[in-house]
């Protein structure tokens, strides 16, 4: 992992994003990965390029890797860009 996304920021996020907004981590599956069906996924790790999830689909827990459209700099990096994912991804369930 580079420097800006150390075990612990990487544990940070996750622990946050598994408690406060496990909703959006299933919407990332399912708009991002081919595991639309995906009914529960939780956030492993993060690094600079990607995030790696554990999902629920056809009854069985899988691994699913969620590359990045650029390489993250920071913790802020990772933050917005969660966001916009997650708007991207609310948009994909619209339609």
């Amino acid at each position: 992992m580079s420097e800006q996304f150390s075990a612990q920021v990487s544990d940070r996020i996750c622990a946050h994003m598994n408690e406060d907004h496990a909703d959006a981590v299933l919407l990332y599956t399912k708009a991002f990965s081919k595991f639309t069906d995906a009914t529960a996924a939780q956030m492993l790790s993060i690094d600079s390029k990607g995030m790696d999830l554990n999902a629920q689909a056809n009854g069985e827990a899988v691994t699913v890797r969620i590359e990045f459209d650029h390489v993250l700099k920071d913790a802020e990096d990772a933050h917005h860009t969660l966001i916009e994912m997650v708007k991207q991804a609310r948009q994909q369930a619209k339609m």
